[in-house]
C-alpha cells in the first residue's frame, strides 16, 4: 500500500453539510403563520369529531367554566367560598381608594368588583387571579382622562369618557386575543415593567398624602416635584392633625399585618382581612367622636344599590371618541400586561397551563360589558390574587363569591361608609402599592444586565419625575432600542481549540482555548439581515485586521483561511449573502480563503438559491469548525 493511500485512510472522514428540498413558497408561508399565530393549534381538539361534539367543544373554549365545571364538588366549594369571602374583605375598601384614584365616585369601584368577575369566571381560564380595579391602571386612567376633561367642573363628561376609554380598553384587549396577537405586549420587557410598577407605586403613595395630612388644595400633577410642593406649601395652615393621628395610626396597624403575614403563611388572613377592620374601626371612631366637624374629611355619599346601565353615556360620535379610544389603548394594555404576567405566575406555581389569548379575550369582554354597566377598567389584581392563592382557592368560583359579597355591599351595607375617613383609605392604599416596590428585582436586573437595569431605572424615574405616561412612553422606547441594538449590532466572537478535543470555543470564555496557527475562526451570533449584515461584515474584517497586525508584530505566520462558524445564525436575506459576497472578495484580495461551517436549513438553502455556495466552492461549506480546521491542516489534529 502506498505512502499517499495509507495517508487518505488515516485522515477522518469530513461529513458535507446537506442541502434541503426546495420548499413550496406557498407552504413555508402557512407554516410560517401557523407556527406566529397558531403554534398550539387550536383546532386540533376538534378533529375528526362529530358536530354535536364540535359544538360542545367551542362552548366550552368560549366558556371554561362548562369544562372544569363538571367536576366541580363540596371540598373545592369549601376552598371558593373562604377565598372568595377573604378577597372580598381586602378588596371593598381597597375598590373605594382606588375610584378615588380615578377620579371617579367611590361607588364605580365597588361596581367594577362586580361585573367584570362574574364575567371573567365564566370565560377566564386561570384558578387564582382575582379581577377588580387596581391601583397602577386607576392613576393611569385618573391622569389620563384629567389632561382631557376636569373631573370636579365637567363629571358626567368625565364619567362618560372613563366609560368609553373602558369600552375600547375592552375592545383592544379582545381584539388581541381573537386575533392571537398576544405576542406583541411581550416587548415590554420585564424590566420596564418593573421599573414601570414601582414609579406608579411611589407616585401612588405620594398621591395619597393628600388624604394622609388633610390636604383640601393638592396639585393636579402627579411628579414628585410638584407633589411634595404642594404638601409643604400648607403645612402651616393646610395640615389637619386629628387626620393626621387616624392616618398614620392605621398605616402602621397594616404594615404591622403585612410583616404578620409575610412571617407566617399561615396567617394570611391578617394582612387580608386588616383593611376592612381599619375601615369599621375608623369609621366608628369618626362617628362617636364627630370628628368631620373638626376638618376630618370623610368617604362622599356612596351611591346605593346595584350598576346602573351606561351604554347610552359612552361616546360612540363626536370629538371625545378618538381621545376615548387613545387612552382605552394605552390603559387596556397595560392592564392586559398585568393580568397575563399574574395568571402565568400562578399557573407556573400550581403547574396548569393558560391560554393567553383566551385570557384576552376574557379580560377583553368584562371591560365591555362592564364599560355598559357604570364600570372601569378592571384586570387582575396581584395583591389580592396573592391572598385568593393562600386563602385556598380551586377555581373561579372565587371570583363569583367575591362579586356576590360586593353586590350584599352595593344593596346592603353603602350607608354605613358615611363616616369612613378620607384617611383611612390612604392608609389603605399606600399599604397596598408598596408592594409593587420590588426592590430584589432590580438588584436582579442590575447583577444579570446593565442595560435592562437603565431601561427599569428610566422607566422609574420618568414616571416618578415626569409623568405616569411619560414613564411609560420611556419603558417602551429603551426596550425597542434594546430590540435595535440586538439586532443592528449582533455579538462576534473569536474561536480556540480546547486542549484535546476537537471543540472549538470562545477565547474569551475559555482561556485555556488555543488559536489554530494560520486559521481565524470567527462566530457570528445572531441571524444576518438587512439591518446588521454590513456590520457583521466590517466586524470580521476588523477582527482579520486586529489578528494580522498582531501576527506580524510577533513575526508569527500570516492568516491563510477565515472560518465563519454559522451555526448560531438562524436566518439570512439578501442583504447578508450580499455582506457575505462582498466579504469574500475582499478576503480574495488578502489571498485568505473563506470557509462556512455548519450552517442551518434555511442557511444552506438561500446560499445554494443565490449562488453564493458555488462562488465559494461546494467544498467550502462544512459539517463543523473541526471538519473546516482538518481539511485546511490534517496536521492540526495532533494539537
Amino acid at each position: 500500500m502506498s505512502s499517499s493511500r495509507r495517508h487518505s485512510e488515516d485522515l477522518p472522514y469530513v461529513h458535507k453539510v446537506g442541502v434541503p428540498p426546495k420548499q413550496d413558497l406557498l407552504k413555508e408561508f402557512t407554516d410560517t403563520v401557523k407556527e406566529t399565530f397558531f403554534a398550539d393549534d387550536p383546532l386540533r381538539p376538534f378533529k375528526d369529531q362529530p358536530r354535536s361534539r364540535q359544538f360542545v367543544l367551542g362552548l366550552q373554549s368560549l366558556f371554561p367554566i362548562l369544562e372544569w365545571g363538571r367536576d366541580y364538588n363540596l371540598t373545592k366549594l369549601r376552598g371558593d367560598l373562604i377565598a372568595g369571602f377573604t378577597i372580598a374583605s381586602l378588596c371593598i375598601p381597597q375598590d373605594i381608594g382606588y375610584a378615588k384614584l380615578a377620579n371617579l365616585a367611590p361607588q364605580y369601584g365597588l361596581y367594577s368588583s362586580f361585573v367584570p368577575p362574574l364575567i371573567y369566571a365564566f370565560m377566564g381560564s386561570s384558578r387564582d387571579i382575582a379581577i377588580g380595579p387596581v391601583a397602577v391602571v386607576s392613576l393611569l386612567i385618573g391622569t389620563m382622562l384629567q389632561d382631557v376633561i376636569d373631573p370636579t367642573e365637567n363629571e358626567v363628561e368625565y364619567r362618560r369618557l372613563a366609560f368609553t376609554a373602558t369600552f375600547f380598553a375592552g375592545i383592544t384587549q379582545a381584539t388581541l386575543g381573537f386575533f392571537r396577537l398576544g405576542f406583541l405586549i411581550d416587548f415590554l420587557s420585564h424590566a420596564a415593567i418593573v421599573g414601570f410598577m414601582a414609579g406608579a407605586a411611589i407616585t401612588i403613595a405620594l398621591q395619597q398624602l393628600k388624604g394622609l395630612l388633610g390636604i383640601k388644595k393638592f396639585t393636579r400633577k402627579t411628579d414628585i416635584i410638584s407633589v411634595m410642593h404642594s404638601v409643604w406649601s400648607t403645612v402651616h395652615h393646610g395640615w389637619n392633625w386629628e387626620t393626621i393621628v387616624i392616618g398614620l395610626s392605621f398605616l402602621a396597624f397594616l404594615l404591622l399585618a403585612k410583616y404578620i403575614g409575610k412571617k407566617n403563611k399561615k396567617l394570611f388572613w391578617v394582612p387580608a382581612i386588616a383593611p376592612l377592620i381599619s375601615v369599621i374601626l375608623s369609621t366608628f371612631f369618626v362617628y362617636i367622636t364627630h370628628a368631620e366637624k373638626h376638618g376630618v374629611q370623610i368617604v362622599p355619599h356612596i351611591r346605593k344599590g346595584v350598576n346602573p346601565p351606561s351604554l347610552h353615556e359612552i361616546y360612540f360620535t363626536g370629538g371625545y371618541v378618538i381621545k376615548g379610544f387613545k387612552i382605552g389603548v394605552v390603559v387596556g394594555l397595560i392592564a392586559l400586561t398585568e393580568a397575563i404576567a399574574i395568571g402565568r405566575t400562578f399557573a407556573a406555581m400550581k403547574g396548569y397551563q393558560l391560554d393567553g389569548n383566551k385570557e384576552m379575550v376574557a379580560l377583553g369582554t368584562m371591560n365591555i360589558v362592564g364599560s355598559m354597566t357604570s364600570c372601569y377598567v378592571a384586570t387582575g389584581s396581584f395583591s389580592r390574587s396573592a391572598v385568593n392563592n393562600m386563602a385556598g382557592c380551586r377555581t373561579a368560583v372565587s371570583n363569583i363569591v367575591m362579586s356576590c359579597i360586593v353586590l350584599l355591599t352595593l344593596e346592603v351595607i353603602t350607608p354605613l361608609f358615611k363616616y369612613t375617613p378620607n384617611a383611612i383609605l390612604s392608609s389603605i392604599i399606600i399599604s397596598a402599592v408598596l408592594s409593587l416596590i420590588d426592590i430584589q428585582a432590580i438588584v436582579l436586573i442590575w447583577k444579570i444586565d446593565k442595560f435592562d437595569f437603565v431601561a427599569c431605572m428610566g422607566a422609574l424615574f420618568g414616571v416618578v419625575f415626569a409623568s405616569v405616561e411619560i414613564g411609560l412612553l420611556i419603558a417602551i422606547s429603551i426596550s425597542f432600542i434594546k430590540i435595535l441594538l440586538q439586532v443592528t449590532r449582533p455579538r462576534t466572537t473569536i474561536l480556540g481549540k480546547l486542549p484535546r478535543t476537537n471543540i472549538y470555543r470562545n477565547i474569551y470564555q475559555y482561556p485555556e482555548a488555543a488559536k489554530v496557527p494560520g486559521i481565524l475562526i470567527v462566530r457570528v451570533d445572531s441571524a444576518i439581515y438587512f439591518s446588521n449584515s454590513n456590520y457583521v461584515k466590517e466586524r470580521i474584517l476588523r477582527w482579520l485586521t486586529d489578528e494580522e497586525e498582531q501576527l506580524k508584530e510577533n513575526q508569527l505566520p500570516r492568516i491563510q483561511s477565515l472560518i465563519v462558524e454559522m451555526s448560531p445564525v438562524t436566518e439570512i436575506d439578501t442583504s447578508g449573502i450580499h455582506a457575505l459576497e462582498e466579504l469574500y472578495k475582499n478576503l480574495q484580495k488578502r489571498e485568505v480563503q473563506l470557509n462556512l461551517a455548519n450552517p442551518g436549513q434555511v442557511v444552506i438553502d438561500k446560499l445554494h438559491a443565490s449562488n453564493f455556495a458555488n462562488l465559494i466552492g461546494q467544498d467550502k461549506i462544512f459539517l463543523s469548525v473541526a471538519d473546516a480546521v482538518l481539511s485546511y491542516a490534517p496536521k492540526m489534529e495532533d494539537l
